[in-house]
């Protein structure tokens, strides 16, 4: 198989967690703001697609190249071997960006790469008319930044973060990546109890559930890159089938969510449904202060409101205080909270242990962590059958 320059995009903040993904999974990264490096195969191109669980998209680097003319792109446009991915029948509509370049017209850019890539495959398939454009679907990008030019070919189409399984959303829903990101954030193991008292929709709850029984997050999903013909026949089917089989149902997880919006408890329930989760995540209507548990050593991730309206201010600081008072008591658990809300802490009554800056879309959050005590040790007693008498 050949071996392809490949790049994850991620949002602002959460790019080092799905480098981190990628090393646990055995390739050499190199993370930028935004995004990770590293090379693979088309297998590799199919499993990142269907495992990665804080990506955006898996792009392949065509080319790179520093650019300060049109003339200058359009020529090392065309001189890039498009052939070798793009069939003559291609879709390859051109997205673009600029930043602090000399070529910062986005549009003109588009429509050079555009029309450096269709004088290129015209000439290569002794095409004189126009190109169909009716086959498979190959997004193209071209980015640059002071000067350098990316041009990249996307294999994920729509976001990473659309999973298939969200449906219905709440009303000021969490990306499924972001949600993904913030339970790999802290401590929590799948032995270990996990709740969100402002759940939602369910989708932090649903991506623990999700990591906790090893389901890859893209099974319920297609790609336009299933479409390419770069792949071998049956690649995708045997890789994902692999990623199928890899889930683990003998685990038993305590996963939970509350909200004191009935309807949105009803939305979170089909949305654990969709994603095969249901058996595995237990969903009520509860208002935050009446939470309470007798368990110990869990972990406790939540993304309440922000009050981004002026009227629900008074209301946002209400649930803060309420978060304090139910939470500070709770001295094993490890609470961790996403909100934008700056005097957070003075409204909680506690400072944070730790708290991470992290982009929620545009908009900028912070991440609250409160650590609990570790459970202790448990030591091994030593089996009196292997020991020696003297």
């Amino acid at each position: 198989m050949k071996t392809y320059q490949l790049m994850a995009t991620a949002a602002s903040g959460i790019e080092a967690i799905t480098g981190n993904e990628l090393k646990k999974m055995g390739y050499n990264v190199q993370v930028e703001n935004g995004k990770a490096y590293f090379s693979g195969t088309e297998a590799d191109i199919i499993t990142t697609n269907l495992w990665l669980r804080t990506a955006d998209r898996i792009k392949i680097v065509f080319g790179k190249f520093e650019a300060k003319t049109f003339d200058d792109l359009f020529e090392q446009t065309k001189a890039l071997p498009w052939e070798q991915i793009l069939p003559m029948d291609a879709e390859f509509p051109v997205s673009g960006k600029s930043q602090k370049s000399t070529l910062y017209s986005v549009p003109d850019c588009q429509a050079i790469v555009k029309k450096a890539i269709v004088n290129r495959l015209s000439e290569y398939y002794h095409r004189r008319t126009r190109l169909p454009e009716s086959g498979a679907l190959y997004p193209i990008e071209v980015a640059i930044n002071k000067d350098e030019v990316i041009l990249t070919i996307d294999t994920s189409g729509s976001s990473l973060f659309k999973r298939g399984y969200r449906s219905e959303k709440g009303g000021a829903p969490l990306k499924e990546n972001m949600a993904a990101a913030l339970v790999m954030l802290t401590n929590w193991f799948p032995d270990r109890p996990f709740y969100d008292p402002t759940c939602g929709s369910g989708t932090i709850p649903i991506e623990a559930a999700l990591i906790g029984l090893n389901i890859a997050p893209g099974l319920k999903r297609s790609f336009p890159s299933e479409e390419w013909n770069i792949f071998e026949e049956g690649l995708w089917d045997r890789i994902r089938n692999e990623a199928k089989a890899a889930a683990n149902f003998d685990v038993k997880l305590d996963i939970g969510g509350s909200d004191i919006d009935p309807h949105v408890i009803a939305i979170a329930k089909s949305n654990a449904e969709k994603a095969g989760v249901a058996d595995y995540v237990t969903f009520k209507q509860l208002a935050l202060a009446d939470f309470t548990t007798t368990k110990e050593y869990g972990t406790i991730v939540c993304n309440p409101p922000y009050g981004e309206r002026l009227s629900d201010q008074e209301e946002i600081e209400i649930l803060y205080k309420e978060m304090g008072q139910v939470f500070r008591p709770m001295k094993t658990w490890s609470k961790y909270i996403l909100t934008s809300e700056l005097l957070f802490e003075e409204f909680y009554g506690e400072r944070a242990t730790k708290k991470r800056k992290l982009y929620n879309g545009r908009l900028r959050t912070d991440f609250f962590q409160y650590w609990g005590t570790r459970p202790p040790r448990i030591k091994k007693e030593l089996d009196v059958s292997e020991t020696k008498e003297k």
